[in-house]
């Protein structure tokens, strides 16, 4: 695609050539990118353990972008933002909504995947009027099955991703199946699709903060998600060996108006995976009246 036609006006709607911005809130000074149509409700991305900016997959923010306005973020001490990276989910929660708050918006859609899909339970519960609709991706409830283990997972992936020379997402995120492999060597290819100002990666200090964020919430006790109103679409690969797919189907059961979708010979980035089809569900999702 040739970069010209990717801005448009003063519409970006291609992540790659999202501008990275700065706002500065409760002493932290966020950095943020945002591309799309300027839509009312926009739909603020929540990440991994690890991720910065440049981790989210161009063919979802793309995707989305088409239609919606689309906001991804640095959380406080993570990548090029500001301050000391929180060790309880529940805090990261009070840092996004700073965040969203900053922007000037009154409500957003949430995509959270993984971490983020944590972060995002705890605001639609201690600020349900901000948000409108939810998609929780490769994430879990508090308590939830295997939760405490990512830490361990975690750790033996990174090594055995050293000793054989590849990326901890090839084995954290997708299946070692045929399918699986390819699938991941795709991904990491498109994450490397921006190559002018890309973000600062994550310190080991935060890194081991988020872990220890996670491990909190895994050992956490669980949480009453009736309380969560609002419209959730529920997403995983059917082979998540991070968050385990159980736990998706565990919140699809306990929040009231929900609905599952488990991608076939897939791990924990699913919808990386199946990005057309995740895409077209988000977006059938995200615009129903």
């Amino acid at each position: 695609m040739n970069d010209a036609h990717e801005v448009r006006g003063d519409v970006v709607t291609s992540y790659k050539n999202a501008p990275t911005r700065t706002v500065t809130a409760g002493g932290v000074t966020f950095a943020y990118r945002e591309l799309g149509p300027r839509s009312d409700v926009p739909v603020v991305f929540l990440t991994h353990l690890a991720a910065v900016l440049d981790n989210w997959d161009p063919r979802v923010v793309d995707g989305i972008a088409a239609r919606r306005r689309v906001i991804t973020f640095d959380s406080r001490g993570v990548g090029a933002s500001t301050g000391s990276t929180p060790q309880t989910i529940e805090e990261m929660a009070k840092d996004a909504i700073t965040f969203i708050r900053a922007l000037g918006l009154q409500q957003v859609d949430i995509l959270g995947f993984s971490m983020g899909g944590m972060i995002a339970q705890v605001i639609a519960q201690t600020d349900p009027q901000l948000i409108r609709r939810l998609i929780l991706a490769g994430t879990g409830p508090a308590g939830g099955e295997g939760i405490k283990n990512v830490t361990r997972i975690s750790h033996f992936d990174t090594l055995r991703a050293l000793f054989t020379l590849q990326d901890p997402k090839q084995f954290l995120f997708f299946t070692r199946t045929s399918n699986g492999r390819r699938a991941g060597k795709e991904f990491l290819a498109r994450l490397k699709e921006r190559t002018k100002g890309r973000g600062k990666a994550i310190s080991l200090v935060s890194y081991l903060s988020q872990l220890k964020a996670i491990h909190r919430w895994g050992l956490a006790r669980p949480q009453d998600l009736s309380v969560i109103q609002q419209p959730v679409l529920v997403a995983n690969g059917d082979d998540d060996r991070m968050v385990p797919t159980q736990n998706s189907a565990d919140l699809a059961r306990r929040l009231p108006n929900s609905e599952l979708v488990i991608y076939p010979d897939a791990g924990h980035g699913g919808i990386f995976q199946f990005h057309e089809q995740f895409v077209s569900t988000a977006l059938e999702f995200l615009e129903r009246p």
